[in-house]
C-alpha cells in the first residue's frame, strides 16, 4: 500500500564549534526560543535540531499543508520525506514512488543538451531509460524549446531552463507528490500555464504534502494541516485550525523575517 511511516525521527545539524558557541550566540543575539535548539554536544561542536520525535503516517488521501514560521522545520521534513535527509534518529518507511518539487533542478548537467537531460532528470527520478525516452514528445509539446532542446543547457536563460526542469518533474504522476511553495518563477504565461499542470497533477496523485506561507493555496489544495513549532509537529488537525492557531500564536514569518528556514 502507498504511503510513508516516521517513527521518532529527529534531524540534527552540525554547526559550529562549542568553543564559538557563547561568542557566535551573542553576536547574533539568539533568543531563548532559538538557542533551545542549539546544544553543547562536546569539544566536537554542536547540533541544531532541526526536527525532534516526528511521528508521522500518510496514506492515500491525504492532501497535508506544513504550518509554521520560518526555521520551524518544514523544509527539513519535506527532505526527509523526500529521501534528502537520513534521520540522526528514527525510522521512515516509503511505499510508493515520491516526486518531489522542492529542487526540480536536480539531476541535470549543464554541458548536456536539452534532449540530453529529460533522460538524466527522468533516471533521478526513478525511471528507466525507456521510460524516461518515453517522455519527450510531452515535455517537447509543453516547453515549446524546440531546436534548442538539441543543444547544451547552459546556453539556455533562467527562464527556458526552468521550463525544461518543470516540464520533466511534472511528466511523470507519482504516488507521492512533495512541493515547498508553488512555481512563481517565469513571465506571466509560464506561470498560469505551470500552475494549471500543477493543479492537473494534484488531483492526480495519491498523496499530497505542502509548505507554504500562501494561506489561500493551503486551502485549496489541503484539507488537513500540521502545525510545526522549533522541529515538532505541536498540532495536527483541519488545515484551517492549523493556520488560525499559527495566526494567533504571533510566530507568523513576518514578525520574524530574519530567522533561516530548516
Amino acid at each position: 500500500m502507498v504511503g510513508i511511516n516516521l517513527r521518532g525521527v529527529d534531524v540534527d545539524f552540525p554547526v559550529f564549534t562549542s568553543r564559538s558557541r557563547g561568542l557566535l550566540n551573542t553576536l547574533l543575539r539568539y533568543d531563548k526560543q532559538e538557542q533551545r535548539r542549539v546544544e553543547a554536544t562536546g569539544l566536537s561542536g554542536i547540533q541544531v535540531h532541526a526536527l525532534r520525535d516526528v511521528n508521522l503516517e500518510l496514506k492515500p488521501g491525504d492532501r497535508v499543508g506544513l504550518v509554521g514560521r520560518n526555521g520551524a522545520g518544514k523544509t527539513t521534513l519535506l527532505k526527509v520525506l523526500s529521501g534528502v535527509y537520513e534521520p540522526t534518529a528514527g525510522y521512515v518507511q516509503t511505499q510508493g514512488r515520491v516526486s518531489s518539487l522542492t529542487d526540480i533542478m536536480l539531476g541535470m548537467d549543464m554541458d548536456a543538451t536539452g534532449y540530453d537531460n529529460i533522460v538524466l532528470r527522468g533516471i533521478v527520478m526513478g525511471l528507466s531509460r525507456k521510460q524516461a525516452l518515453a517522455m519527450i514528445p510531452e515535455v517537447e509539446e509543453f516547453t515549446n524549446l524546440s531546436e534548442y532542446l538539441q543543444i547544451p543547457v547552459r546556453a539556455y536563460s533562467q527562464g527556458m531552463l526552468l521550463r525544461l526542469a518543470f516540464a520533466v518533474s511534472t511528466t511523470i504522476t507519482p504516488d507521492i507528490l512533495l512541493m515547498d511553495e508553488m512555481i512563481g518563477t517565469g513571465d506571466a504565461q509560464f506561470i498560469k500555464k505551470s500552475q494549471d499542470r500543477i493543479s492537473r497533477l494534484i488531483d492526480r496523485v495519491p498523496i499530497l504534502v505542502i509548505a507554504s506561507h500562501n494561506e489561500s493555496i493551503l486551502n485549496k489544495f489541503c484539507d488537513t494541516g500540521l502545525l510545526l513549532e522549533e522541529g515538532r509537529i505541536i498540532h495536527r488537525g483541519p488545515i484551517q485550525e492549523c493556520l488560525a492557531l499559527h495566526l494567533g500564536s504571533g510566530q507568523d514569518d513576518q514578525a520574524n523575517p530574519a530567522a533561516p528556514e530548516q
